[in-house]
């Protein structure tokens, strides 16, 4: 038993990948790297040739895991063909992107193996040739570490913990992989997929986001971080106060209770930093907090901090962007 397997996860289309588990590939890769091991990819389809190829393109063998039972999801079906390949592949490590779909089943899948899921992973080391698996805590007020004494380990990565690593030395072998799997034992008919509102907004993958918090004292005054955002090109969020009160959708939210985000740039207007949103956007690239509390739990995690009134540096912010691409 040896190696890395990552649960690869479609869009509900069943076109393309899901961008978080090419997060989970990417930390998959790094495990493996690290304890100078191999890792694989596994692609679940009634017809997955396409996306297996376009992940061995990154530099993994890929299982092409194909059986007409795997068109759509259900967890009865992934459980017995997953059970099936990791029998073959004998990883000692599996990982799954921590989406709604792996909640579902994985947990599941490892009490088959009589093991436990270690679950929403926000950092992987090896200390003295073990992995340590790191995991948050009552919103993320506590980390606690995780080690996996014996046996195959399961492991779901959080959103945003890894960055998607498309570098690749050489096109990775596809495998094909037919699993037995008996009609009558899938005991769920999936629906047609879920259609959310067209207005909805997928934070997760908006490269710049301009979030805002209760420092904007009333709804009036969002015009002033919305005009910033327009001038970014960005994306605008909210801390949970803000869409508490109803001023934004609740899908703008950004913390432990709204979407987990990783942008190249966040620029964080008055929002003070509680723990619960800082879970939320810990992993984005560069932090620009804009807050008049020199003090602000924000600033320990900016990258750039300007204490100042938000009312006078946005404006004058939004003014100088502005002039800069009209130049």
């Amino acid at each position: 038993m040896s190696g890395v397997l990552v649960v690869m996860e479609t869009l509900a289309s069943g076109a393309a990948l899901h961008r978080m588990s090419l997060e989970a590939l990417a930390a998959g890769r790094k495990l493996a790297a690290d304890l100078g091991s191999t890792c694989s990819a596994a692609v679940f389809s009634n017809a997955p040739a396409p996306l297996a190829a376009t992940v061995a393109a990154k530099g993994v063998t890929t299982w092409a895991v194909e059986s007409p039972q795997l068109e759509h999801y259900t967890a009865d079906a992934w459980c017995a063909a997953l059970q099936q390949l990791i029998g073959e592949a004998k990883p000692q490590f599996v990982l799954f992107a921590h989406t709604y779909q792996a909640r579902d089943y994985a947990a599941k899948l490892a009490t088959r193996f009589n093991e436990v899921l270690i679950g929403d992973v926000t950092h992987i080391r090896v200390d003295s040739g073990s992995p340590v698996f790191t995991r948050q805590w009552m919103q993320g007020k506590l980390n606690a570490d995780y080690r996996h004494p014996s046996g195959t380990c399961f492991v779901s990565v959080q959103a945003g913990s890894f960055s998607a690593d498309d570098s690749a030395t050489a096109v990775g072998e596809v495998k094909n992989f037919t699993p037995t799997l008996d009609p009558s034992a899938i005991r769920t008919t999936p629906s047609a997929p879920f259609r959310e509102a067209a207005q909805t907004v997928d934070l997760s993958s908006a490269p710049i986001i301009v979030s805002v918090g209760r420092g904007i004292g009333e709804q009036e005054n969002l015009k002033l971080v919305e005009d910033l955002a327009t001038a970014l090109g960005a994306e605008l969020a909210a801390s949970r106060p803000i869409c508490d009160a109803g001023w934004l959708p609740m899908e703008r939210q950004v913390g432990s209770s709204g979407q987990t985000v990783a942008p190249k740039l966040y620029l964080a207007v008055g929002i003070s930093g509680a723990i619960q949103h800082l879970v939320g956007m810990k992993a984005a690239g560069t932090v620009i907090a804009i807050n008049k509390d020199p003090d602000a739990p924000i600033f320990e995690v900016a990258d750039i901090g300007v204490v100042g009134d938000l009312f006078e540096v946005v404006p004058a912010l939004t003014k100088a962007i502005l002039a800069q691409k009209a130049s």
